[in-house]
């Protein structure tokens, strides 16, 4: 999602109009809530591409820039930076609300298409896989003296499911993001090392095999995208959420929530979460393995299985948006925008065209994000409601932003990528554009502080802040003075109205040491439950053997959401000293907040079989109450199994409960609980047929030991080793030049041999070879595989875009081309298959000629997660399709729809192919007026859903 981002110095300028507005007004430059205004800040040619920003104590904006981004994706013509991609520093010199003055800070080779920034103090720490690098400017004249790789061996270089941008959080910790682009192979300075990867891999020319189920140094299995937590000196490296896709940022706010959005496999699933520690955020499989496709349940929704809502172990989703590609977030936690603003976490969307409002609200022990808002839009409000006019090119849906920041004076910054594209796959916008808006409240000019660190009191007002790093420098400096400042700490702690600057002070104080310390312990009886929550967390980051001394009463006493952060917290304690603790938590679960459900898994994960075999394993399993039953599911403990056997039996329950125990015996990993599961196949009935799926599920993964003699039914395509003999005899070296081509010929002659070919042909193998592939396409009539053929063996005749834009369109004879064309792959709305995206949001991400373009050109720009593989059998067929899981058992949706389960013992190669496996218009028979009608269809047809 990269060349999501910019915007022109024409944008907006009256073309077109929203369908509540008369076409003759014009539209404003971004749609913002009353009492606010927006403005151009700053525009090309100040800087370009903008993919992250920060904002340093003078109040100037410093911006990555990703000019290279991808590269090898976009035609010639694109602007290059030859030495390397820029951080730039922007600033208002005259105060007239505009910057008028930039400049180079860096231009690095090492910086290829940099996705974060954060600027703290005289040092600038920069995102750019596979580099954390740190540039220290020592005597303030915008120039870095010295250059450190402070980490390195993050996956995804110039992809933008790599590393993004870098937070230092209130307890004075770096908090580092990293989408599922991997292999992540991270060292700390003390020598800890992080490996990460999963199934997921992306056909790019720095691509290193990305693989699931690594083992950190702790001894965990970490998936996909992450966030890690390190010492500012390199030490201490930790995992506290991982199994993303693609997380573009993580926010920590005051209170050290973390906030994150991430995207998805273009289903309508983008999701915005707040993050518990030690969570696992529900993309892959529990060992990453297989994908969420790969794991689908009968019944279950997309947005349920995509992120894994149905397992235990797994982080509650929060918000779940619909289409869109998110990028960066910040939560404002001052009144300059005005009161009402204040707490307002932003979540911005480059697929979407908007930046995202929410007021984050406790409800029982967690943050579920219900009250989403639009809060900057290009398309008035939200473009789920935007309809389609057919003009030929909308500006409005260029809008791209990529990230979100609050200046020193409290005024919001929107960089804006621009581009008719989203989703990081290629770029349109040549020059490289980019816009940064700027939001002010229209009542009140915010003027810019003069912050001085050199005094206590230019300190706390820093402390104040509303931007991130001014104020953790202040934390900072403010620490180095210890108790010289306590009677200031302690007045905003017990002074101050803003609960943000409170908890600012409270992890100020909880770092200065015992009398810190001791400061703060009155608070966990504060009345607001997030000062309580973060004196919590301070206590435990700087003083855990004083938070053990507290637990007790605070289980007992506390509400849900310090009992769930209790249960968080108190994780790597000694089982001796913290289970009485932890029964007082397991009293207060009321069986259905999901958050603290999790929590308990988290935190009881060593210690569960424990606190079972003592304290449930005695009850008659046919009076265990609905938490038990919840837990004991989260828990998934073996002891348990014969308990519930016992459930599973029982007629007498509901179908509910014995329905629970089923599915709490399928994550038990153990030969009782399929041994159990293998009696309930027998059963008629729904319990029966669930049964049945979970054997016929898991005898290719985690029960595969336990049932090798359990007959599943594996569907394979036919067996045809006649093939192999023939694809032998055109790779031996002794074969004359006649016999190759005969056997050239017969492989052409089937439907599985002509894969064979394009197999060998996408393994170099007919480089050298001086033979006639004239006869390889002729007879395919699979519009896939002759498009595959077509790329290996012949040229295709492609259409010209400019012919279709210069077309009428007609939307009603487009709705009968796409459900004849384009729903045996794809859903329209309630119809047609999943094999490629789902469209009926397409008009929420695209315009009218970048859909054009994507119908056109199918090759251009392919979704991350669609890439296509031929996966060569020993049974001789091959396989064309999508790979959904790798390991023990290999899963292929196949081009034509259909799943194939597979041991990994079957498969004799695999090849990731650079094409999609969407056919080009020539393969469809598509004409141009064809491709201009569909395209008018799908922008008509989702935005009026």
């Amino acid at each position: 999602m990269v060349k999501w981002l910019v915007c022109c110095s024409i944008l907006f300028v009256g073309l077109f109009s929203c369908n509540t507005r008369n076409q003759q007004e014009e539209p404003p430059l971004l749609f913002v809530p009353e009492g606010l205004e927006v403005s151009v800040w700053a525009e090309s040619p100040l800087f370009f591409n903008p993919t992250n920003m920060d904002v340093d104590a003078k109040g100037r904006v410093w911006i990555t820039e990703g000019v290279n981004y991808r590269d090898f994706r976009n035609a010639d013509g694109h602007k290059v930076q030859d030495k390397g991609d820029r951080v730039m520093i922007l600033e208002d010199t005259n105060g007239d609300g505009k910057a008028d003055a930039s400049k180079v800070f860096v231009q690095d080779t090492l910086l290829r298409s940099p996705l974060g920034i954060a600027v703290l103090g005289n040092q600038v720490v920069v995102s750019c896989s596979p580099n954390v690098i740190i540039y220290t400017d020592e005597d303030g004249d915008d120039i870095p003296d010295s250059k450190e790789i402070f980490l390195t061996g993050f996956g995804g270089k110039d992809h933008d499911h790599g590393l993004h941008a870098g937070q230092l959080g209130p307890d004075g910790k770096w908090y580092f993001i990293t989408g599922n682009a991997g292999p992540h192979k991270v060292e700390g300075k003390d020598g800890w090392t992080l490996r990460s990867g999963s199934v997921y891999n992306e056909f790019t020319p720095y691509s290193t095999e990305n693989v699931p189920s690594q083992i950190s140094d702790d001894g965990e299995i970490y998936n996909g995208g992450l966030v890690i937590r390190i010492n500012p000196d390199g030490t201490g490296m930790e995992v506290v959420s991982h199994n993303f896709r693609n997380a573009f940022e993580v926010a920590v706010d005051s209170y050290g929530n973390m906030w994150q959005s991430d995207n998805d496999d273009q289903t309508a699933s983008c999701r915005t979460t707040w993050l518990m520690e030690g969570s696992n955020a529900g993309y892959f499989s529990e060992k990453g393995n297989r994908t969420w496709q790969a794991d689908r349940r009968p019944g279950q929704t997309i947005a349920e299985a995509h992120w894994h809502q149905h397992d235990p172990g797994i982080l509650p989703v929060g918000d779940v948006y619909g289409a869109g590609s998110p990028t960066g977030m910040v939560r404002i936690e001052g009144d300059e925008l005005g009161e009402q603003y204040r707490g307002l976490l932003l979540s911005a969307d480059a697929g979407r065209n908007i930046v995202f409002g929410y007021n984050p609200e406790v409800i029982g022990s967690g943050y579920p994000l219900q009250d989403r808002q639009a809060f900057v839009s290009s398309v008035d409000k939200d473009n789920t409601s935007y309809i389609w006019h057919q003009v030929e090119e909308d500006t409005r849906k260029w809008f791209r932003p990529s990230d979100a920041t609050v200046g020193t004076d409290g005024s919001l910054f929107i960089a804006d990528w621009y581009d008719p594209i989203v989703g990081g796959h290629q770029m349109r916008d040549t020059v490289g554009e980019g816009k940064i808006y700027r939001i002010v409240p229209k009542d009140k000019k915010l003027t810019l502080p003069k912050i001085d660190f050199t005094t206590t009191e230019g300190q706390l007002a820093a402390l104040k802040n509303p931007a991130v790093h001014v104020r953790a420098f202040a934390m900072q400096k403010l620490k180095e003075q210890g108790a010289a400042v306590f009677p200031q700490l302690v007045n905003i702690i017990q002074n101050d109205s803003n609960p943000f600057f409170r908890a600012r002070a409270i992890w100020t104080l909880a770092g200065m040491g015992a009398e810190g310390i001791n400061s703060n312990l009155p608070l966990l009886k504060d009345p607001n439950q997030e000062i309580v929550l973060t004196t919590l967390r301070a206590l435990s980051a700087n003083a855990p053997e004083r938070l053990l001394d507290e637990a007790l009463r605070i289980a007992k006493e506390g509400s849900p959401l310090i009992k769930r952060e209790l249960a968080l917290l108190l994780r790597e304690e000694d089982w001796g000293k913290s289970s009485e603790i932890y029964k007082e938590l397991i009293k207060a679960y009321d069986g259905t907040d999901p958050w603290y459900r999790n929590a308990l898994g988290i935190g009881m994960r060593d210690n569960a079989e424990t606190y079972y075999l003592a304290n449930v394993a005695t009850m008659d399993p046919a009076k265990w109450s609905p938490q038990i039953a919840s837990l004991v599911w989260e828990w998934h403990p073996k002891a348990a199994i014969p308990a519930l056997k016992a459930r599973l039996e029982n007629e007498n329950l509901e179908i509910e409960e014995r329905d629970l125990a089923l599915e709490t015996l399928a994550f038990i990993f153990e030969k009782e609980a399929v041994e159990a599961v293998k009696t309930a196949a027998d059963m008629e009935g729904v319990l029966g047929e669930k049964a049945q799926w979970w054997l016929q599920f898991r005898k290719y993964n985690e029960w595969s030991a336990f049932l090798q003699d359990w007959e599943a039914p594996i569907v394979l395509p036919d067996a045809q080793p006649n093939l192999l003999a023939l694809k032998g005899q055109l790779k031996d070296s002794l074969t004359n030049q006649e016999q190759k081509q005969l056997a050239l010929t017969q492989l052409a002659e089937n439907p599985s041999g002509r894969l064979h070919l394009a197999l060998m042909g996408a393994e170099g193998v007919f480089k050298n070879y001086n033979l006639d592939f004239s006869a390889v396409n002729k007879d395919e009539k699979r519009p896939s595989v002759l498009k595959l053929l077509r790329h290996y063996f012949g040229e295709d005749a492609a259409i010209v875009e400019e012919e279709i834009l210069s077309l009428g369109k007609d939307p009603v004879a487009g709705k009968v081309k796409a459900i004849q064309n384009c729903a045996a792959c794809h859903r329209i709305a309630s119809s047609g298959n999943e094999i490629g995206p789902d469209l009926s949001q397409i008009g929420q991400k695209m315009d009218y000629p970048t859909l054009v373009n994507a119908i056109a050109q199918p090759d251009a720009a392919i979704g991350f997660g669609s890439e296509a593989y031929l996966i060569a059998l020993k049974n001789g067929a091959v396989l064309l399709g999508l790979l959904q899981s790798s390991g023990p058992v290999v899963t292929v949706l196949d081009f034509q729809g259909q799943r194939h389960v597979l041991p990994a013992e079957l498969v004799l190669t695999r090849k990731q192919l650079p094409i999609s496996l969407m056919p080009g218009p020539s393969e469809m028979q598509l004409k141009a007026q064809d491709i201009a009608d569909i395209a008018a269809f799908l922008m008509q047809n989702n935005t009026s859903n």
